[in-house]
């Protein structure tokens, strides 16, 4: 084995070519095999960056990852300087590259990075809400009923949230968002992150919902607030909040488990009181 192959996980720029750093201009040229998410578009952007590199570039995505992933361990293992990048910011991070990085390093390999901008740390720096404890949720379920599910179990959370989101799908999130958070729920809306039109929205979950109803364009991040910090209420404070999810057509026990996860109770005990109340 030569123990001088490495994966360089590169990250490219995510809207302005101004973020291209020296480093990344430096890895491309050096490497001996470049994994790109999408060829073309890594050959676009070599071309508007003045670049020639002379690697071999092969395609990584989501359906060939799994097979590529061998593929460029194998490269690695035999002494060669494999780059791997996605179209936008960090590879791996809700792009291509986790199962590449996995084999790799799994063989003992050497693994590195050429940090740059990621979308999801960019849009909870311009969002104003606390960064202090955070997470990334990355896309939400593309089926409203599994949506839903996620975001009832993710209310109570005490941490600022991050989620990437689509354009056509970010009116239906923010409402769904509100039904689970609380309308009130303080988050921001960060698109085009970057770019000549980049804006970055701020309210209450009801506002943004609203402001989006119309449809926004480009790259989403959502940013959410984390749940307030204060005691739970009783059961039985809260089972006027499920007889109007009920009365709009919810199921008491679809009802009772957003309620209970919006106020951080049981559902079981929500469910109960909710039935003892009728």
């Amino acid at each position: 084995m030569n123990s001088t192959g490495r994966l360089v996980l590169v990250g490219t720029p995510i809207g302005n070519l101004g973020d291209a750093s020296p480093r990344m201009r430096e890895a491309i040229l050096a490497a001996d095999l470049v994994a790109a998410e999408d060829t073309r578009r890594f050959r676009a952007l070599c071309d508007r960056l003045e670049l020639q590199p002379a690697a071999k570039v092969r395609s990584v995505h989501d359906h060939n990852e799994a097979d590529r992933a061998r593929e460029l361990a194998d490269a690695v293992a035999a002494g060669q300087n494999v780059v791997l990048l996605s179209d936008a910011g960090m590879p791996a991070v809700s792009d291509p590259g986790y199962r590449v990085v996995k084999e790799v390093a799994g063989r003992g390999l050497s693994v590195t990075s050429v940090p740059g901008a990621s979308a999801a740390v960019t849009a909870l720096a311009v969002s104003g809400l606390p960064s202090d404890r955070w997470a990334f949720e990355g896309f939400l379920p593309r089926k409203p009923g599994e949506r839903r599910r996620l975001l009832r179990q993710l209310a109570p959370e005490r941490r600022t949230l991050v989620f990437y989101e689509s354009p056509h799908r970010v009116a239906d999130a923010l409402t769904d968002m509100a039904a689970a958070c609380g309308a009130d729920r303080p988050a921001v809306v960060a698109r085009e992150l970057t770019k000549l039109h980049e804006e970055v929205l701020r309210g209450t979950l009801s506002e943004l919902a609203q402001a989006a109803a119309d449809g926004l364009r480009g790259e989403i991040c959502i940013v959410l607030g984390p749940a307030p910090d204060q005691e739970a209420p009783a059961p039985e404070a809260v089972v006027g909040e499920v007889a109007r999810l009920t009365s709009d057509g919810a199921r008491a026990k679809d009802a009772a488990a957003q309620v209970a996860a919006a106020h951080g109770l049981r559902t079981r005990e929500v469910y109960e009181a909710y039935l003892h109340a009728e």
